[in-house]
């Protein structure tokens, strides 16, 4: 996408990703519309970004996405780029019993919320001679972590989900680009400082730089390994993986 000119609409605008996106895209000269449910955090983003606009919204409500689809339109009728990144990241145990609303809860905001909020803003976008829509996945849409096992399969749907709809956009003025953060320390999992996870202003640099391009995919060098999953070797590639992370654990703060 270009990455000046915009008018764009973010969700989990607040925080981490979101926030450092929001961010470095305002800088750049973007006309850019937060949205989260908390108003304080809103209006402390806001406030150290001036210019920048506050939508409350909370993603697991039908009602409010529509309303705030309504609101964004008729406040900012030249949006013609929403980003789709507000979601959560639980550790759970899916070798026992599941907790059935946690897991209704991810799946209606990390799956449902985006799909909710594109479908309300899709009309709008074709109407624009250049619009993208963005969705944050995650690396774990191509090699799950099994302690965060509902996460990551919300973010393969996800995944899948983008790839058809790229499709059937694919004669519109809207495209679809899906960006797939790797461990980036931020406070969605743990704020630590661990040395495997990615500075969050070296993910923003680089992803910016991706993002400009035509790629389908936005992601950084050090996943493309993972990325790029070998087909039926993935169980091994997958093994492998959480055996790591079993002898060294992802910190929680717990």
């Amino acid at each position: 996408m270009k990455l000046t000119g915009n008018t764009i609409f973010i969700t989990g605008g607040t925080s981490g990703i979101g926030r450092g996106l929001a961010e470095a895209l305002h800088k750049l000269g973007n006309k850019v519309i937060i949205s989260g449910r908390r108003t304080a955090l809103l209006e402390e983003v806001t406030a150290a970004n001036p210019g920048m606009a506050p939508v409350q919204l909370d993603v697991t409500k039908l009602d409010s996405i529509q309303r705030a689809a309504r609101d964004v339109i008729a406040r900012y009728p030249d949006l013609n780029v929403v980003f789709n990144n507000a979601g959560f990241m639980p550790f759970d145990d899916v070798s026992g019993p599941v907790d059935d609303e946690l897991a209704q809860e991810l799946i209606t905001t990390n799956l449902l919320g985006p799909i909710r909020v594109t479908s309300a803003l899709i009309e709008h976008l074709k109407t624009k001679p250049e619009a993208t829509v963005l969705y944050t996945s995650s690396v774990l849409a191509y090699v799950p972590i099994a302690s965060n096992a509902i996460y990551s399969a919300t973010k393969a749907a996800l995944h899948s989900f983008a790839l058809s709809q790229r499709f059937q956009l694919r004669d519109t003025s809207v495209r679809v680009q899906e960006i797939a953060p790797p461990w980036v320390d931020t406070d969605l999992i743990y704020k630590s400082g661990d040395p495997r996870a990615m500075p969050l202003p070296d993910f923003i640099e680089q992803t910016l730089v991706a993002l400009a391009t035509d790629a389908p995919e936005v992601i950084v060098e050090g996943i493309r390994a993972m990325r790029n999953n070998p087909g039926a070797g993935e169980h091994a590639l997958f093994d492998a993986f959480n055996q790591s992370l079993v002898e060294n654990p992802i910190p929680t703060g717990a």
